[in-house]
């Protein structure tokens, strides 16, 4: 049995993952899908931010007693889990960003994104300053998302580089990807395990069995 730890995205909580989850549960595996602060649905902590995501996950692993880890990060997750491996790669078996941000040290969302992602946070923001809307025709479920996450840099030691497995799970299927680059680096890397399945950035919803099989490879 696998433990599986998943983290959502801008704006989305862990129900984004229920089918995935239910799919690796039913194979055997224990799936714990993660709301980050500010994003629950009586939630309104805008105050939040990436060291608070890092921390709230790091809490989790630490007090679960949680090893051997297959650590799961979408989109805006990618930042956290690379945080979070860096504070406790020894508890962590693999990472896997899921059409996520790879950062380096003191890279942010903010800098890693593509100036279409960065109007869209600019835009969103202008309401309250603390938070970016739901973007228009996102699922209803959606909360707006604390500023300060997307802005903020991740600083790494280099300890996450000890984590022994590292899956690149990339989405061919929607024109707006900012991660075509880092799809074009990481494919060539002999560390990396990179797997593409063509489809829009909700693979969750979309192809759920094809994330499924990725994660259990």
């Amino acid at each position: 049995m696998a433990v599986y730890v998943l983290i959502p995205g801008g704006w989305k909580g862990g129900w984004v993952f229920d089918p995935v989850t239910e799919r690796l549960r039913d194979a055997g595996h224990e799936a714990l899908p993660v709301t980050l602060a500010g994003l629950g649905e009586a939630d309104s902590d805008s105050a939040s931010n990436l060291d608070t995501h890092i921390e709230q996950v790091v809490d989790l692993l630490r007090s679960d007693d949680l090893t051997e880890v297959q650590l799961c990060g979408h989109s805006y997750g990618g930042l956290v889990i690379a945080g979070v491996a860096d504070r406790v790669p020894e508890r962590i078996a693999r990472l896997v960003h899921i059409d996520a941000y790879v950062p380096e040290d003191g890279d942010s969302c903010w800098s890693l994104t593509s100036d279409a992602f960065k109007a869209l946070f600019v835009a969103g923001a202008a309401a309250d300053g603390r938070t970016v809307a739901v973007p228009p025709g996102f699922d209803p479920r959606g909360r707006p998302h604390p500023v300060a996450s997307f802005l903020q840099a991740v600083r790494l030691t280099g300890n996450h580089r000890r984590v022994p497995r590292r899956t690149l799970v990339h989405l061919t299927g929607w024109a707006e990807t900012p991660f075509n680059a880092q799809y074009e680096r990481l494919r060539a890397d002999p560390d990396w395990e990179v797997i593409t399945i063509d489809c829009g950035h909700n693979v969750m919803a979309e192809r759920p069995d094809d994330l499924v099989a990725a994660l259990l490879r």
